[in-house]
């Protein structure tokens, strides 16, 4: 309060100062300076009046605080006396009932400790007896199963003895007859050499393998052995692929060409050339293996290659997988048959990687042929789940109908419980009295003893 009052005085003093300030620098007459001095002076004096009453009223204020304050501070200190007391006798009533209910409590608890050191007691004998019965029964138990897996045992090894020198005997003698058919074998194979030395029996074996192949990837009917696809023609290609083309749709096919080559001769002379380390021999083996493949491919082209009834391009198929890689070292020789005779080379395992490709494509066709089947079957599908949900929601209805069933009827059984208890304890006489005697039994319901 003071501050402010400091305050106020303060900005009217600047602003007296302000408007003298002002008079001076607008270059008033003197008459009217004087005027402003007195007024100043005035105000001095008025400022001083006052600041001699807000200091004496501000002392008269500190003196009625102090006593004010003094006063509050007596009250307060009676009050917290007069509070500790009752809250000390408040705790001390508290103090007595908890001792009481301690001592209430300590002496439950050393009963109910008797009675379960009682109870553990008579549960300790029993379990102690029960358990030497079982160690009884069990040590009997034991010895019979001794006596029994001892047996079994001896019987069992005798048998699996007998029967592990019966299966070493026997495979010896495979082993012994696997000696005999490695001999014929190793005959077998020169005499094999000498077969693939026949050219005409070496293009009978590229085929058979390149059927073999075609069985184990596509269906039977997606393929066709000695096929004439030119037309006016009576060359036959060796297999031929059944791909879905624009002529299908008038009961002409559309085939795919794979001719089986196998020149085995010229890739065995450009062998033997480069384990002898002749590059003559090499490059002269080489140049022939190349007009051979060329050859192939130019045959393929002539015989086989008759678009639309036909794909634009062949396929020659090698039997042998370092045959296919020696043609593919050959610079250039893959290209030019791809360009010059529309002629792919293949292998073993590109033609088989190529014909599964053709398969997906097959089952992708498939798909989409079947796809408005499809979406009709998941029309009938949903159609019948909405059912099924309507069925299902019955369903639920009905078993939580018999689920309030149930539960009304479990609390009535624990009602009938709650009064048969009370019946249950009737003493034995009162039970007699309120049932009667029994009957007594018949001459045909009596024992002989009897």
């Amino acid at each position: 309060m003071t501050e402010l009052i400091l305050i106020i005085v303060t900005a009217i003093l600047l602003v007296a100062v302000a408007l003298l300030v002002v008079l001076l620098t607008r270059g008033s007459k003197g008459a009217d300076v004087i005027s402003l001095r007195t007024h100043l002076g005035a105000l001095n004096e008025s400022a001083e009046r006052m600041e001699r009453a807000l200091r004496g009223e501000i002392a008269k204020n500190r003196e009625e605080s102090s006593v004010s304050a003094k006063l509050s501070r007596e009250e307060m200190n009676t009050s917290l006396t007069s509070f500790a007391e009752s809250f000390r006798a408040q705790m001390m009533d508290i103090a007595t009932l908890q001792k009481n209910q301690m001592d209430i409590f300590a002496n439950q608890l050393g009963s109910l400790t008797q009675t379960n050191e009682q109870k553990l007691e008579r549960i300790r004998e029993t379990v102690e007896a029960r358990l030497k019965t079982l160690q009884d029964d069990n040590s009997q138990k034991l010895e019979q199963m001794r006596a029994t897996v001892d047996e079994k045992l001896h019987v069992t090894l005798e048998q699996r003895l007998g029967h592990s020198f019966k299966i070493v005997s026997e495979r010896l003698e495979q082993v012994h007859r696997g000696l005999g058919e490695m001999q014929t074998l190793a005959s077998g194979v020169g005499d094999l050499k000498k077969v693939l030395s026949n050219v005409k029996t070496r293009g009978m074996w590229g085929e058979i393998q390149l059927g073999n192949l075609l069985e184990q990837i596509l269906a039977p009917d997606q393929f066709a052995k000695n096929v004439p696809t030119k037309l006016g023609s009576n060359e036959r290609v060796d297999f031929a692929v059944r791909l879905p083309g624009r002529d299908r749709e008038n009961g002409v096919p559309l085939w795919l060409p794979i001719d089986a080559k196998f020149p085995q001769d010229y890739y065995q002379k450009l062998v033997e050339a480069q384990e002898q380390d002749n590059s003559a021999i090499v490059e002269e083996a080489g140049r022939q293996l190349e007009t051979r493949i060329k050859e192939g491919a130019k045959s393929i082209k002539e015989k086989y290659l008759d678009p639309p009834r036909t794909t634009d391009f062949g396929i020659m198929f090698l039997p042998t997988e370092g045959l296919y890689a020696e043609v593919l070292r050959r610079p250039g020789l893959f290209e030019k048959l791809q360009r010059e005779f529309r002629v792919t080379i293949t292998g073993p395992t590109t033609l088989a990687a190529l014909l599964n490709s053709l398969q997906m494509g097959f089952q992708t066709l498939a798909i989409e042929k079947r796809s408005s089947e499809v979406w009709r079957l998941l029309g009938e599908v949903k159609t019948e789940f909405s059912r099924f949900g309507e069925v299902l929601d019955k369903t639920h209805k009905k078993l939580q109908e018999a689920s309030n069933t149930i539960e009304t009827a479990a609390a009535k059984s624990r009602t009938i419980e709650r009064k048969l208890k009370d019946v249950q304890s009737l003493p034995s006489q009162g039970a007699l009295d309120l049932l009667g005697p029994a009957d007594e039994p018949t001459a045909e319901q009596k024992t002989p003893d009897e």
